[in-house]
């Protein structure tokens, strides 16, 4: 590219080394038959994990996690997919076809997260999306579609370092990218910020919902020049673009995807800084080399290792150059989507399993049972319930145990409330230790895999007929730390034995059951101490 016309040559500079970009899955045009999905790792990452990209016929039980972030192919040849059911689908079904059917993407393809459920005994035919799904009578396992989450910020370089010429292609890749993202009033948000010698917020994310809408807006950016002062535009895009009244969501990964045309010309570093403390992912797009001249003439090398959420490689991008962009567009949306790696945006709030396992034994009692509800309910208000954030299970026992609810059965704060209030007192003997076992293995057991962090908060009223302390050593080994809530009855010493270390942290005891509420503020802050000390 070289110094070309309207182009600083002190600025001119992009990060090298960040990783290597892959090569194009074979078949991921929907020519490759029925193929298993393929990753497609990016060297250099410290977790390599993005988004999978599949086929046109990569089917759910061609997948191997419980949740997935997968990329379907554009112009997937509609009345070759085999789909059964709706909403919920046979595993035998099309993923792709299945996301269409759903309207959770179109045959533009784009970013689609899988979710493995139990088998169905029917799964219905209905036309959806200009396909027919099929009737099936019985499956043992399936999956559902849901889009690609993101509330996404494109800073854009619009300074005369980059020029007239090169802020049209940069325009033309950030809108390549928005079309492939699925934007959608479910999927992906994006708004453009211009950074120029004066940010200028383009659109919000409230601005538009639709893909073509989004793609019209960004052709129709004026440019503005100036130096680059990409800080300051990072910093005033971490503070002011994602206000909930500018259409931010809760719950949703907050993302600035910030494109450098060469180096900043201002103090980047403290930006990075405020971004991240405002929970934002920040990403540097970093456009081709620097000349031996120009590096001597740079105050820090380093700068985007400093700015990005994590300098582990996966929040860093570079491109040769402007021109011939598209084979870059899939690998970064493959990135944006994948949720799991947003490492900027996960809390104590929004990435932990919660489950509660609940004494419904006799000497409780309905009214004091009630309490108990209560009380599970105001430690569940506490965080941000949903498909990509924190989720609930519940188990009652007594001699046996009711799994009330598992994690997978509800995503929103609303129907996880209301499945606690109607959860209904079994009345009878206490088994601790085997219903301890019975939760690991049933309730924590299909997400031990997963992304979350794992708690267990066991509540009992007195002593376990059967013994609690290996139980929960097993419970502990498999990577759930669990919190132990004592009422009336309920020993020290079994509470002690349950409790993960230190057991004076994750212990809790009131004579009354009046006195459950007060123990919620000290045990939500316990588990967002444990939550910060995994994360160190």
């Amino acid at each position: 590219m070289g110094t070309g016309a309207g182009r600083s040559a002190v600025y001119h500079h992009s990060f090298d080394g960040a990783f290597l970009l892959s090569s194009p899955v074979r078949g991921s045009d929907g020519s490759g038959g029925r193929a298993v999905a393929t990753s497609v790792p990016i060297k250099g990452s410290a977790d390599s994990e993005t988004s999978t990209a599949i086929t046109c016929f990569t089917r759910g039980l061609d997948l191997r996690k419980e949740t997935e972030d997968v990329l379907c192919p554009a112009n997937c040849p509609l009345w070759q997919f085999y789909v059964f059911g709706d909403g919920v689908y046979a595993s035998l079904s099309s993923i792709c076809g299945a996301a269409i059917h759903r309207g959770v993407i179109t045959n533009a393809g784009g970013a689609v997260r899988v979710q493995t459920l139990p088998g169905q005994e029917n799964y219905p035919a209905v036309k959806a999306n200009g396909i027919q799904s099929q009737v099936l009578t019985r499956w043992a396992s399936s999956f559902s579609v849901t889009h690609c989450k993101a509330d996404i910020a494109f800073l854009i370089d619009g300074s005369y370092n980059i020029g007239q010429r090169r802020f049209n292609l940069q325009k033309n890749f950030v809108g390549k990218v928005a079309m492939m993202l699925g934007i959608g009033t479910e999927g992906p948000h994006v708004g453009v910020v211009q950074a120029s010698e004066h940010p200028k917020i383009e659109f919000y994310l409230k601005n538009f919902t639709a893909a073509k809408e989004v793609l019209f807006a960004i052709k129709e950016l004026g440019f503005r020049g100036g130096n680059s002062n990409t800080g300051k535009a990072l910093k005033h895009t971490a503070q002011k673009f994602f206000a909930l009244e500018n259409g931010a969501r809760k719950g949703i990964p907050k993302i600035i995807v910030v494109f450098l045309d060469g180096w900043p010309s201002d103090d980047i570093e403290e930006a990075g800084i405020v971004a991240r403390e405002f929970g934002v992912n920040v990403f540097i797009v970093s456009v081709a080399k620097p000349t031996t001249e120009e590096l001597g003439m740079v105050q820090d090398i380093g700068f985007v290792d400093k700015v990005v959420c994590r300098n582990n490689g996966f929040f860093s991008y570079q491109m040769p150059t402007w021109f011939g962009t598209t084979k870059y567009v899939k690998p970064l949306v493959q990135k944006l989507c994948s949720h799991e790696q947003m490492l900027c945006s996960k809390t104590c709030y929004n990435s932990i399993n919660i489950g509660f396992l609940i004494d419904g034994s006799s000497s409780i009692g309905d009214s004091n049972f009630r309490l108990v509800l209560e009380f599970i309910s105001n430690l569940a208000k506490a965080f941000e319930i949903s498909d990509i954030g924190s989720k609930i299970a519940a188990v009652q026992f007594t001699y046996d145990q009711r799994t009330e609810f598992s994690f997978a059965d509800y995503t929103t704060k609303e129907k996880v409330l209301s499945a606690i209030r109607n959860i209904r007192y079994m009345s009878g003997g206490t088994a601790t230790g085997d219903a301890i076992s019975f939760t690991t293995r049933n309730v924590f057991g299909p997400v031990k895999d997963g992304p979350n962090k794992n708690f267990l908060i066991v509540l009992t009223d007195g002593q376990s007929y059967d013994d609690v302390r290996g139980p929960a050593a097993a419970a502990q080994k498999a990577g759930i730390t669990v919190f132990s809530v004592g009422v009336a009855w309920a020993p020290l010493d079994d509470l002690k034995d349950m409790a993960s270390e230190p057991k004076e942290s994750h212990t809790f005891f009131t004579r009354e059951f009046t006195g459950l509420e007060q123990m919620v503020p000290d045990i939500i802050r316990g588990i967002c101490k444990d939550f910060m000390d995994s994360k160190q």
